[in-house]
């Protein structure tokens, strides 16, 4: 159930960009983006996240061969916590070390390597990229702990925040207007990731005044950014979105590093500025 509800919000963030100039063509959009996305998409959706969850729990299984359940019946916030932590904070983490670790950008590079913003991007990775990310595993072993029913809306709210942060309809641009909602937003723009806190993660150049490519990692909360001194708040949007000063690549390279190495490409160093 949570896939269809996913899903719709992803449609209607796509028909939100496509009545705002377009989804399919998108500024700077090459030949092989769109392939990439579709690729990486599906095979995450169909397959990695589902094997993986599966595999945390395995794991958990032969580490706690008595604990399935074990946790039913805990307070919802405790729950909630547990989430937030083993899977949000986890990916903030794991998302920060793959902008630090050469190797790890090598398979993360591709998410930015699209020079526009879209709900498109939302999951475009390397194909390795989720299958060790260790906040899919932790859940797998949380579901497996018997809190599977708190997970199926815990991750409706993440996916609507990340697919909303990630769309070129910017929900938040006309809030900031209001000058009666400004502190409304200043709670709201240090607690989720929004679009003007996550372009700035996504722009081009990091002399433009609003990028932040070492920063401004959160995904559903942004106040990991905020605990952990990585955050930058402009409430501005790049004009430009992309990778700078790095090589160019091709879309196996993209999905398939490092079982596709294209000759002229060195191994990526993180972003450069």
């Amino acid at each position: 159930m949570e896939k269809v509800t996913i899903s719709i919000i992803y449609l209607l963030f796509a028909v939100a960009e496509t009545l705002r100039g377009g989804f399919f063509q998108k500024p700077g959009e090459t030949r092989s983006d769109m392939y990439v996305e579709l690729v990486s998409t599906l095979l995450l959706v169909a397959v990695t996240q589902p094997l993986v969850l599966l595999g945390g729990g395995y794991v958990a299984s032969l580490v706690w061969p008595e604990g399935a359940g074990a946790l039913v019946g805990i307070p919802i916030l405790a729950v909630i916590a547990l989430f937030l932590v083993f899977d949000d904070m986890m990916q903030y983490w794991w998302h920060r070390l793959s902008h630090t670790v050469p190797w790890l950008y090598n398979l993360h590079r591709p998410h930015h390597n699209a020079e526009y913003l879209s709900v498109r991007v939302v999951y475009r990775n390397n194909i390795f990229y989720y299958a060790m990310m260790p906040g899919l595993w932790f859940s797998g072993a949380l579901i497996y702990l018997g809190l599977g029913w708190v997970y199926a809306g815990y991750v409706i709210v993440k996916m609507t925040v990340i697919i909303g942060a990630h769309s070129d309809a910017r929900w938040d641009a006309p809030l900031y207007r209001i000058k009666w909602l400004s502190p409304v937003m200043w709670v709201v723009e240090r607690t989720i990731s929004t679009p003007a806190t996550h372009s700035a993660h996504h722009g081009k150049f990091a002399d433009d005044g609003v990028t932040h490519y070492k920063g401004n990692y959160g995904n559903l909360l942004f106040f990991w950014d905020v605990l952990f001194g990585t955050a930058k708040i402009t409430r501005c949007y790049p004009e430009r979105m992309g990778v700078e000063n790095l090589p160019e690549t091709s879309a196996a390279e993209q999905l398939l590093w490092p079982l596709v190495r294209e000759p002229a490409t060195q191994v990526a160093r993180s972003q450069t500025p």
